[in-house]
């Protein structure tokens, strides 16, 4: 089975710059995007669902912000457009999509940014302190595997960017964002996917268009393919695509031993 996440930083944008014509040549069971950047009326081209997918939005209520979607080869038992009551805020900003296939879950899922106000920064870590609980919960189902695919815009260690030490008091690396990946790994039954098959340094998911940060691979490694620590000696290979560039982001590849169509 493989997944693709990608932060498309404008799916039309993303679009114009090849990234359909790209993903209908990887044979991705399931393609988890953010940052739509575009209402679902917006989407109606044929080329906003792709062929032999069945396809889903969660736009934000603002135009031209956030929004995420998922395609999937196979019809899912149950799909929930963002986390629902007492998540509002949350929901108005299109960050959260589930699918349920079989006793697979997979997540899209955008989390804040915190690089542009401190009134950003604390909204961000509002939801980081509500949603790790959430995620514990689902957790404690043993029976079910969980994939959260997106961008949840923390390098979790020095290895994860380029300049690590003149960036530890920046939005993305501030000590209270890595200790939030830390309980997630290390105590809340979770992994990163990415790190259980790939140590290599400079793998890096995103970069400024700021300076040449891309052409010097300046740049931060702040999406993930988070899974359920059941599913660890299901990862099989991990890659980021660098070959062409669709967004400030790169899509990240996670291959698995599972089938989607008996999971």
């Amino acid at each position: 089975m493989r997944i693709i996440t990608f932060n498309a930083n404008g799916i039309r944008a993303a679009a114009r710059k090849g990234f359909y014509p790209w993903l209908q040549q990887q044979q991705a069971d399931m393609v988890c995007i953010q940052e739509l950047k575009a209402q679902v009326d917006q989407l109606k081209d044929p080329l906003f669902q792709p062929q032999d997918y069945y396809c889903f939005y969660h736009q934000a209520e603002k135009k031209g912000y956030s929004g995420v979607g998922f395609y999937a080869k196979r019809q899912p038992d149950n799909v929930n457009i963002g986390l629902g009551e007492g998540w509002e805020d949350i929901d108005a900003e299109g960050r959260y999509l589930r699918a349920d296939f079989g006793k697979l879950t997979v997540i899209s899922l955008y989390a804040h940014s915190g690089t542009s106000s401190e009134e950003r920064q604390a909204k961000k870590m509002d939801f980081l302190a509500r949603f790790l609980p959430y995620l514990e919960q689902l957790r404690s189902d043993n029976e079910r595997y969980y994939i959260i695919c997106g961008d949840f815009n923390i390098a979790h260690k020095p290895i994860d960017l380029k300049n690590w030490r003149a960036n530890q008091k920046h939005s993305g690396f501030l000590p209270e964002e890595r200790a939030w990946l830390d309980q997630l790994f290390e105590h809340s039954g979770y992994l990163d996917s990415f790190r259980l098959v790939n140590q290599e340094p400079e793998q890096y998911t995103w970069w400024s268009n700021r300076g040449k940060a891309w052409d010097n691979n300046t740049g931060w490694r702040i999406d993930y393919q988070v899974i359920s620590d059941n599913l660890k000696e299901k990862v099989v290979a991990a890659d980021i695509y660098k070959s062409q560039r669709f967004s400030d982001h790169a899509p990240l590849i996670l291959d698995y031993k599972l089938d989607l169509f008996s999971c």
